[in-house]
């Protein structure tokens, strides 16, 4: 385990409690009943005390229905958010009782981050600190809802998945609709940050000129990858020059080009190599950790040699050694010290 804190900026953590798994259990027991089949599963709380995590943004995810998700909600201008806004409020339940049962705690500004941080050590590492992300805005009804969420401890917002009723997103280009725009609006006015993460091109360049308070939680580099799921070096730039920081994703389609369901894995060093990119082209300081890992796929998908969470800080080898310590967490702790 590292001795240094680790930060991760985009955790499904409720999600994967909604779909049946119990986190709270040891890695090994929860393979031995694991609800999600075809997808191994590397990470349970017990994981990530292990790997040194101190801190993560978690999401409140509302799946549309389709063939994988057929629970999943409805999508539609009428009343769509309310299938989705019931998922979202379940995780959200799903935090408060993590929280109530000491596994968490909640952090709702950067001053709670950086206590949570001080106190933090490996030997007596404490719950996990989370600060909430909502991916995808399907569950709020319309920006007056905004007010909602902050209170109940969302500090980030990502307007898109795929399409929502708010933004074009990954393989669904469009820019923001109308809702979009009041909603980003809102955001800027509470405080609430943009999470480029799954935005379309089109609906970026909006979005970020009306809330310039912007991450990507777990977005590679398009210049590597292609594809609108990836940043473009317009959308890379203008995170940084905004102050952000970008999270490397951990899944063989977004590190390699072409890589397919049963193609070898993705390696550490080509992930290595999105990293190198953005430190390169924008500064290492925006470069952070976002793995997804568990977001809807398992190992199967994620670097070769990763087996449990604490694997992916392998990545850290293939990095200068003078930027390893801010890639694991610090460039994010300062991004949230500053900004939540």
């Amino acid at each position: 385990m590292t001795t240094l804190p680790v930060f991760d900026a985009h955790l499904d953590l409720a999600w994967n409690a909604q779909l049946g798994r119990d986190l709270t259990m040891e890695l090994d027991d929860l393979h031995e009943h694991d609800p999600v089949a075809g997808q191994t599963a590397c990470v349970t709380f017990s994981e990530l005390r292990r790997a040194g995590v101190a801190c993560c943004f978690a999401t409140l995810f509302a799946c549309p229905a389709g063939e994988d998700y057929p629970q999943g909600y409805e999508q539609g201008e009428k009343d769509g958010w309310k299938g989705a806004r019931r998922q979202a409020l379940s995780q959200l339940d799903q935090y408060q009782r993590w929280q109530d049962a000491g596994v968490i705690r909640l952090l709702g500004s950067g001053a709670e981050a950086a206590a949570h941080v001080k106190g933090w050590t490996p030997e007596h590492s404490g719950p996990l600190g989370v600060t909430l992300l909502m991916e995808g805005a399907d569950p709020l009804k319309s920006a007056s809802d905004l007010d909602f969420w902050r209170s109940a401890g969302v500090r980030l917002i990502g307007p898109a998945w795929g399409r929502t009723r708010y933004a074009g997103g990954t393989d669904a280009p469009g820019p923001l609709t109308g809702r979009g725009q009041e909603l980003l609006i809102a955001m800027q006015e509470a405080g609430v940050a943009l999470d480029a993460s799954h935005l379309d091109d089109a609906s970026f360049a909006e979005a970020v000129q009306l809330q310039p308070k912007v991450i990507a939680s777990h977005s590679n580099s398009r210049a590597l990858v292609v594809g609108n799921r990836q940043l473009s070096g317009d959308m890379a730039a203008a995170i940084t020059e905004h102050g952000g920081v970008i999270g490397l994703v951990g899944h063989s389609k977004f590190i390699r080009p072409g890589w397919e369901d049963g193609d070898a894995r993705a390696t550490f060093a080509e992930w290595a190599r999105h990293a190198g990119h953005y430190g390169e082209a924008f500064g290492w300081q925006h470069v952070g950790l976002g793995t997804d890992l568990d977001g809807g796929f398992g190992l199967e998908k994620a670097p070769a040699g990763i087996r449990r969470y604490e694997d992916v800080l392998r990545l850290l080898e293939e990095l200068p050694d003078d930027v390893r310590g801010g890639v694991q967490g610090g460039h994010w702790l300062s991004w949230v010290e500053t900004n939540i």
